[in-house]
């Protein structure tokens, strides 16, 4: 019988206690649901030290690699009151907070991963990884 049958079974027989309890116990001594009582103990504790001694399994990384995420590059932001941001029009200048030359952040689903600066491909733009954020930083920038 493997963990999941036993907990079930623990499951069924605790719930057929309570409900025996319910119905002031029809059918059973005080004694007998006092032994069932600790005999379902007993087992819950038994299966709880089983599933502890069980080692975690290893992550199975096949089943991530092919969730799609989101990479963005940001040049650059700024913080303005709306009055300004509602005066912006066509042609109008925002100054971000970044020097001409430093390079853009890579994020992926909104975390920092990389820096970089923008190449062109064929036509297209791309970027060129200067830094890659070490794992450490990335999970001191999620906190």
């Amino acid at each position: 019988m493997d963990n999941q049958d036993e907990l079930r079974r623990q499951r069924r027989a605790l719930k057929e206690e309570i409900e025996a309890a319910d119905r002031g116990g029809a059918g059973a001594s005080g004694n007998d649901q006092a032994r069932e009582g600790f005999q379902t103990t007993s087992a819950f504790q038994h299966a709880g030290a089983r599933l502890q001694d069980r080692k975690p399994a290893a992550p199975d990384l096949e089943m991530v690699l092919d969730i799609p995420v989101r990479i963005t590059l940001e040049v650059g932001g700024a913080d303005m009151p709306i009055r300004e941001l509602l005066q912006l029009h066509q042609g109008a200048i925002v100054e971000l907070d970044r020097q001409a030359g430093e390079p853009l952040d890579v994020l992926v689903n909104g975390t920092l991963v990389a820096r970089g600066e923008v190449v062109v491909v064929e036509d297209k733009l791309g970027i060129r990884l200067t830094e890659v954020v070490s794992p450490a930083e990335r999970l001191q920038s999620l906190r």
